[in-house]
């Protein structure tokens, strides 16, 4: 993993197996299984950085040995991915945490405004009393990302994370603005939003080519 200078909130991930796979996500002639397939692979490969300071207590345990102690995690770990493309990335990572919880959270852009627009929520009760992964395939305007946050934090969660393929500076200097504790995970910095706020070169819209849509 890697920081920017100009974005200490950001870690890229930077890793010849997911920046392989993630070439085959930005390819137009990727089709939609081949492109689940890769995108739950990468999430997968990101989670086991992004949750490395995942809150730890001991315990003893029996060996067929001998008795010793050991490491358990500490509280409940939720998954919430945006609705709908964050859904693409749930299963690679609940294939190394199974023990996550999945909560989510439905936001859906403006496309004439670009703002976040809420239609769906559901959450553990105890949501607040462990560590929280948001993720998203796209961190382009930030708008929804931050949002999401935002919501969290009003239901009293204090440990959040963002885990997201590709993101862009325009998103990352949001979400650093809005919520400097949140750090953010990424495959890939890309270069900048183009007019209709779309990640360049990104790879498209990710909740099409998940489900697809196109």
């Amino acid at each position: 993993m890697r920081r920017t200078p100009d974005h200490p909130n950001l870690l890229v991930h930077a890793h010849p197996l997911i920046e392989h796979k993630l070439g085959i996500l930005r390819d137009v002639a990727t089709p939609p299984p081949t492109f689940r397939r890769v995108l739950g692979e990468i999430a997968g490969l990101m989670t086991y950085e992004s949750l490395r300071d995942l809150p730890t207590r001991t315990r003893e345990v029996m060996t067929p040995i001998k008795a010793c102690s050991t490491v358990e995690l500490a509280a409940p770990v939720t998954i919430v991915p945006i609705l709908r493309a964050g859904l693409g990335m749930t299963d690679g990572i609940l294939r190394l945490v199974p023990e996550a919880r999945v909560g989510h959270i439905g936001v859906q852009r403006n496309e004439e405004t670009h703002q976040p627009v809420e239609y769906y929520e559901k959450l553990p009760s105890d949501v607040a009393d462990g560590p929280v992964l948001v993720v998203d395939p796209m961190l382009a305007t930030g708008g929804s990302a931050t949002y999401a946050v935002h919501y969290l934090k009003r239901r009293g969660c204090g440990s959040i994370g963002f885990l997201c393929l590709v993101a862009a500076p325009e998103g990352v200097q949001r979400m650093a603005e809005d919520h400097p504790d949140v750090e953010v995970h990424a495959a890939a910095l890309d270069e900048r939003l183009d007019e209709n706020a779309y990640i360049v070169p990104g790879l498209g819209d990710a909740g099409d080519r998940v489900f697809g849509t196109l």
